[in-house]
């Protein structure tokens, strides 16, 4: 093993998809430490939270080399894009130490939309037409919309919080939301905006660990974004997830392979872009054949609460092969059961919401793994702190099972104004696997 046999681990975030990590990560006996920043309730439970500042590098630099870490381990998108691998890389002191997660030029593959989208077409990779737009040429955005048919899609070119991709069934309202995203509806990611035709089908999240040669595969989801039963509703940052996809059968992952994840791949290498970590790719299923809607460089949230359970080999394994690149060499092994993530999310969600509701029934479920996304500890009391609170997964021989397993225990779990869907999965029932 190229990694110290006594590993310091520092994991970036505070979500539910870095609790997942952190559970999966101390699982491994190469863990002496594990450090979570800044983390949150449940990240506590797997290893020491700490209290720092994702944009200062000089800070993560320091708490680094005072607790000897030795690899760092990115969850999020936007210290990814705003270059602290790079930061690593460019310090004497710290450059040895691996960060998983691309540079900030292979960052720019979820920073810019307009990026990505030329980097598709480059490199012949199947996605939605498209142009982009920036204030002065507006009008040349109205007659772009105009040769579209309903619904129109509207994409802030940069990072956004999730918020930034618009659908919208009216030509006059998609002209004037145009208009406003150009005007600094989302600040200054919407200073160039993407317009493509929209794709009709159903969508699936496809996870590749890199090393920049090879990739593997990690179990695809499907995630639910919509806050209302039966996706309706204004979008979330997700509401659940399922793993496996029943439609994303072999003859379905062959194209994927074939005509989006070497052709991306291949591409970063042509273009000289250096990338050692995972690639997220929004795929939608158009009568059998998969487009890229997006790029994310970074695993998705929820559905690493539901893909992380379902790997059953050593994820620092993964990540040495990543670092040194020999991921060639790791053998992914993956459990066959279906999971199944439920969110439970504060009243109002994806609105304004109240912050410090206690939450009770956490310690119950023998059954379940209650993943923390936006919580955090008032003395010993568990309180919410964020839109999305909880995220419950439960692993069942079919996807029935596993979600009513899920909202089994989360009807044992209380706090004021709780939410969920209790139709997640609904849709890929009647898919034969």
């Amino acid at each position: 093993m190229k990694f110290s046999s006594s590993l310091n681990v520092l994991l970036l975030g505070s979500g539910g998809r870095e609790h997942a990590f952190a559970w999966k990560i101390a699982q491994s006996k190469a863990v002496a430490k594990l450090f979570i920043a800044p983390g949150n309730a449940g990240t506590a439970l797997c290893g020491t939270n700490v209290d720092i500042n994702l944009s200062n590098f000089a800070a993560v630099k320091q708490f680094v080399l005072t607790n000897h870490v030795n690899l760092v381990v990115v969850g999020p998108e936007e210290p990814l894009v705003k270059g602290i691998v790079d930061f690593f890389r460019e310090d004497d002191a710290i450059r040895n130490i691996p960060v998983i997660g691309p540079s900030a030029a292979g960052a720019r593959l979820e920073g810019s939309k307009d990026f990505a989208k030329a980097f598709m077409s480059r490199h012949g990779i199947p996605t939605a037409a498209y142009r982009s737009f920036s204030k002065k040429n507006l009008d040349e955005g109205y007659a772009f919309l105009e040769t579209l048919k309903a619904p129109y899609v509207l994409k802030a070119d940069g990072l956004a919080a999730g918020k930034g991709v618009l659908i919208i069934d009216s030509l006059d309202e998609a002209k004037k939301q145009l208009k406003a995203m150009m005007e600094g509806k989302f600040g200054a990611a919407g200073n160039t905006v993407v317009i493509e035709e929209f794709l009709s089908g159903i969508e699936c999240s496809v996870f590749v660990a890199t090393d920049g040669h090879s990739f593997k595969i990690l179990p695809e989801a499907k995630d639910y974004k919509r806050i209302g039963e039966g996706d309706t509703g204004p979008n979330t940052g997700g509401m659940g997830a399922i793993s496996p996809v029943p439609f994303a059968d072999e003859a379905f992952m062959t194209q994927v392979v074939d005509t989006i994840v070497r052709p991306t791949i291949e591409g970063l290498k042509a273009e000289k872009i250096d990338y050692k970590g995972f690639i997220f790719i929004g795929l939608m299923n158009v009568q059998g054949k998969p487009y890229v809607i997006e790029y994310n460089v970074r695993m998705g949230d929820p559905e690493t609460e539901a893909v992380m359970p379902r790997i059953t080999s050593d994820l620092i394994e993964m990540f040495e092969g990543i670092a040194y690149r020999e991921l060639d060499k790791y053998e992914l092994t993956v459990s066959p059961k279906t999971a199944a993530t439920v969110v439970c999310v504060s009243e109002g969600y994806p609105g304004a919401y109240e912050k410090g509701k206690p939450i009770s029934g956490l310690e119950t479920s023998t059954q379940s793994l209650i993943f923390h996304a936006g919580t955090a500890l008032q003395g010993k009391q568990t309180v919410t702190s964020g839109g999305r609170v909880l995220a419950v997964t439960s692993l069942g021989d079919s996807i029935a099972q596993a979600v009513g397993t899920s909202l089994e225990t989360i009807r044992d779990i209380d706090y004021a104004g709780k939410y969920f869907r209790s139709d997640i999965g609904q849709d890929l029932m009647h898919w034969k696997k």
